[in-house]
């Protein structure tokens, strides 16, 4: 797929350009941003809080790693309170593997996004498993030379997010509840709504576009290119209750470019077993017969128990509200 740069912006202060023996090289360009997210297609990224569990993802066959100081589970423990990571722990996780490192901001928080590029990261998540520092505003990503991950639950918060900079979306669900269901309705809302607006584009009705580009909040240029798609112009992940490999493989089936998995993997009892187990199954998630072979490679019994979507005191998706 040809990566897509509409919504770019003409001047973003995040592009940098350095020089190595007389050669000038870009970086922070909306097409390496969104041409790195587009590298971990296919792929699974796992939370990780320690060196220890950053290994066994590495080993496991993840395409990446996101570094949190808690995991989505144990936030909910904390009463809902989290921050970003160590930086301490973030640089001895990038000492020990060789895979691309992210690693979680709060959403608004400047700051914390300028610590985690200064460290080094690879990719930022601007996550609602975090405590929001700001319930009406997102960062402005184009300033900033790292790309960002962010999650949405509708078409409309995903449109917007791409056009304050984001280069992957990925849908918010429920995380660290070990269940899926809120990740299947957010991908397959997205779904609909992207058929609603394509059906509208192919009968070349423009001034209906416009109306839907109002009714979504998001500029009538990504809407439209969007429609002419038929997908998001940046690449979609899941995310968010992904507690099995059958779980994963259904997501990838409804149209996700790759998962995310945390809570799912490491408060599990075989962490190890069912982190192999979930990459076979993303990777093949097309091929019964391997998502089954996946499936064997867990128990049930071991899975983190999960809770009841519906009547949570929390609800991570709901953080971080904005226009």
């Amino acid at each position: 797929m040809t990566i897509s740069l509409v919504a770019d912006e003409q001047k973003p202060k995040g592009v940098k350009i350095d020089s190595v023996e007389n050669i000038q090289i870009l970086r922070g360009t909306t097409l390496l941003k969104r041409g790195f997210a587009h590298m971990q297609k296919h792929g699974v990224v796992m939370d990780v809080t320690s060196v220890e569990q950053a290994q066994i993802a590495e080993d496991a066959g993840a395409v990446a790693v996101m570094v949190l100081d808690k995991l989505p589970y144990d936030v909910r423990k904390a009463g809902g309170v989290a921050r970003t990571a160590s930086v301490k722990v973030i640089q001895e996780i990038m000492d020990a593997i060789t895979i691309p490192i992210m690693a979680k901001c709060r959403i608004g928080h400047v700051v914390e996004a300028k610590v985690l590029q200064q460290a080094g990261v690879d990719m930022i998540d601007e996550s609602e498993v975090l405590t929001p520092a700001d319930e009406e505003r997102h960062i402005w990503k184009w300033d900033f030379t790292v790309p960002f991950v962010n999650g949405a639950k509708n078409l409309g918060e995903a449109l917007r997010r791409i056009e304050e900079g984001c280069a992957m979306i990925r849908t918010k669900g429920e995380p660290g509840t070990g269940n899926v269901v809120e990740a299947v309705t957010h991908i397959k809302l997205v779904n609909s709504e992207i058929r609603k607006i394509r059906s509208i584009f192919e009968d070349g009705d423009s001034q209906e576009l416009i109306k839907a580009s109002r009714d979504l909040r998001a500029s009538y240029a990504l809407v439209q290119e969007t429609a002419r798609l038929g997908r998001l112009p940046v690449v979609n992940f899941a995310a968010g209750g992904i507690t099995t490999p059958a779980d994963a493989a259904f997501l990838m089936s409804l149209g996700c470019d790759g998962v995310f998995v945390g809570s799912g993997v490491f408060k599990s009892d075989d962490p190890a077993q069912r982190a192999r187990a979930i990459v076979l199954a993303t990777t093949y998630y097309d091929d019964p017969k391997v998502v089954t072979e996946a499936q064997k490679m867990v128990d049930e019994k071991k899975s983190l128990l999960g809770l009841d979507t519906k009547n949570l005191e929390l609800r991570m998706q709901e953080r971080g509200q904005s226009i």
